[in-house]
């Protein structure tokens, strides 16, 4: 083989994983769905007239762990708006996610609990594709639009952009 054909292929190979992968949603009406623990089928798009925020995290992460008690405040002070938290687990293991959630379920009272669904389960779907970084966040306004990605801590500046989208 020529040395400029080989060039060639192996270009081609190096790129095509960029070329056969489907890159993530970052305009638009991104797509998100999944069942949570109790069984229920959460999609996005069953969101709109909400502001969600959609928090990736793990809890092998104590960066994400440190945060759920500023994100159980929000969610208890936006209570009366159309604001809604859900949360994406990132865990290899699912029984590391169910064990966790169990615990919530014991120790966080009902109204500071969110669902979450875990990444790794048959039927869940995010074109908004994985974060680079746990923590990370996307918030999707009332018409289901991506508008803001957060990686690593949620800045307080979120919360103020939440607010105005409410």
């Amino acid at each position: 083989m020529s040395t400029r054909r080989h060039f060639m292929l192996m270009t081609l190979l190096a790129h095509s994983s960029q070329l056969l992968a489907a890159p993530p949603d970052t305009t638009g009406v991104p797509s998100l769905e999944g069942t949570d623990l109790s069984g229920q089928r959460l999609r996005l798009a069953g969101l709109r007239g909400r502001v969600v925020l959609v928090f990736y995290w793990s809890t092998g992460c104590s960066v994400c762990r440190d945060k759920m008690r500023e994100l159980r405040a929000n969610l208890t002070g936006w209570k009366a708006q159309p604001f809604t938290l859900l949360g994406v687990n990132m865990d290899a293991r699912q029984q590391d996610f169910t064990d966790y959630e169990r615990l919530v379920q014991q120790t966080v009272p009902a109204t500071q609990q969110f669902a979450s669904l875990w990444a790794g389960a048959p039927g869940f779907f995010d074109s908004m594709g994985r974060p680079e970084q746990l923590p990370s966040a996307c918030l999707i306004d009332k018409r289901g639009r991506l508008v803001e990605r957060y990686s690593g801590r949620i800045p307080p500046e979120a919360w103020d952009r939440i607010a105005e989208l409410l």
